[in-house]
């Protein structure tokens, strides 16, 4: 196996980490795509290789590169972003299966609904003091109250792509 990080407490380098969001809208002919420009977040790696953290986005921070849908976004109908300040993605349990990937359960907390949440991740940079994990996941909005669809445009599940490089945290 290549090598980990030693274990210890990590924070996540907003620099060198980006999530972000696709989805079919007008009927499955258009794709929105969307990232959020703050993430932060701390993690802890385990003597026993397992870890755990906090991924927290600033759901205002959501860019599509188009002010009015951005808004809307932000607004009530979506993220709620006034009320709901963060989406969190809790693990509480990261192990790593072989060279490149790791096992991922935990809770995903958008508009303050908290869901289960497995996914794979893959690692793509190992130093002695960072590591950088890739994913990609959906996610059913409706499963977070986020039901709005005028007449029927936007249908299925998001998808969720995220590069996170955690970098140890100096005491």
């Amino acid at each position: 196996m290549a090598s980990v990080p030693e274990a210890g407490k990590f924070v996540l380098d907003p620099a060198a980490s980006s999530v972000a969001i696709h989805h079919k809208t007008m009927w499955g002919l258009v794709t929105v795509h969307g990232t959020f420009d703050r993430v932060d977040g701390v993690g802890e790696l385990h003597e026993d290789g397992s870890a755990g953290g906090v991924i927290t986005l600033d759901s205002a921070s959501i860019n599509t590169k188009h002010t009015k849908r951005d808004t809307h976004l932000r607004s009530a109908a979506f993220f709620d972003a006034e009320q709901f300040p963060s989406i969190q993605l809790e693990v509480l349990d990261a192990v790593r299966k072989n060279d490149s990937t790791v096992d991922i359960s935990g809770y995903l907390k958008i508009r303050g609904i908290s869901k289960p949440l497995s996914l794979t991740a893959t690692i793509v940079g190992v130093e002695s003091d960072s590591v950088t994990l890739s994913t990609e996941f959906a996610v059913d909005r409706a499963d977070y109250q986020m039901a709005w669809n005028q007449l029927g445009m936007i249908r299925g599940l998001a998808n969720v792509t995220a590069t996170l490089r955690l970098t140890r945290r100096e005491s």
